[in-house]
């Protein structure tokens, strides 16, 4: 979820077009939570913490669904990651890069990755074609774009991924088949620029895309007081 307010849409295909269309999916989603919207907003309703905390920020006791997802993307929203030794670079701190780091910077905008990976969160803001020069071979049956729009134009059509905290994010590709940054800018170099970076080549672009790593979020969950109801009552996931 980190930067991921700064997306055109959630998902990789854009399924969603906010964050708050993006979180109310997981939890009726039976892939993931596999709940229900109504016993997800039962649960919370159920709960004095939670109740108290809905009138402070909506007025009102009452727990919906819509304030529900609100919240959500309203936090979602705070999970972003300054700072990165890239941002101190381009603010003006010329020690922030090393020779490498910069040399590669230099290799990712002459190859053309910033054709698609620019903006603000470098990446997030267009869906393009996996396998422009050459045809990706995906390990999953996902169809990207396509599935959401209908048009086979778009298929295997996927959103650009943010580069922000690359080095941290692997699996990467929307199917998780590069398990190294080394093997991800070749398959990127191959299939979407015609491009045969060298070993040498490879490492510099990887020193830069390592720069991108920011600030993580830090922060501490409210403690909420306990029931009024003395029963032990079973959580969602546990067997009655």
């Amino acid at each position: 979820m980190l930067n991921s307010s700064l997306n055109l849409a959630q998902f990789w295909d854009g399924r969603a077009a906010d964050l708050k269309e993006q979180a109310g999916g997981p939890i009726a989603n039976p892939g993931e939570m596999a709940f229900s919207h109504t016993l997800a907003v039962d649960v919370l309703q159920s709960i004095p913490g939670y109740v108290a905390e809905f009138k402070k920020a909506f007025g009102s006791d009452k727990v919906d669904i819509e304030k529900v997802t609100k919240a959500i993307a309203a936090f979602e929203e705070t999970l972003v990651t300054p700072n990165s030794r890239f941002d101190k670079w381009l603010k003006g701190d010329r020690k922030a890069l090393s020779k490498t780091e910069r040399e590669g910077y230099q290799l990712f905008k002459d190859s053309g990755c910033v054709a698609c990976h620019n903006g603000p969160a470098v990446g997030g803001n267009s869906f393009q074609k996996m396998g422009l020069v050459e045809p990706y071979q995906a390990s999953s049956p996902a169809e990207g774009r396509s599935a959401v729009t209908g048009k086979d134009a778009d298929r295997f059509n996927f959103k650009v991924p943010t580069l922000r905290n690359v080095e941290m994010t692997y699996p990467y590709f929307h199917d998780g088949a590069a398990n190294t940054l080394k093997e991800a800018v070749d398959i990127m170099g191959r299939l979407q620029l015609g491009k045969k970076f060298t070993d040498d080549e490879n490492a510099k672009i990887v020193a830069f895309l390592k720069t991108l790593t920011g600030d993580q979020p830090s922060f501490k969950l409210p403690i909420l007081p306990p029931s009024s109801d003395a029963t032990p009552r079973p959580t969602p996931f546990e067997k009655k």
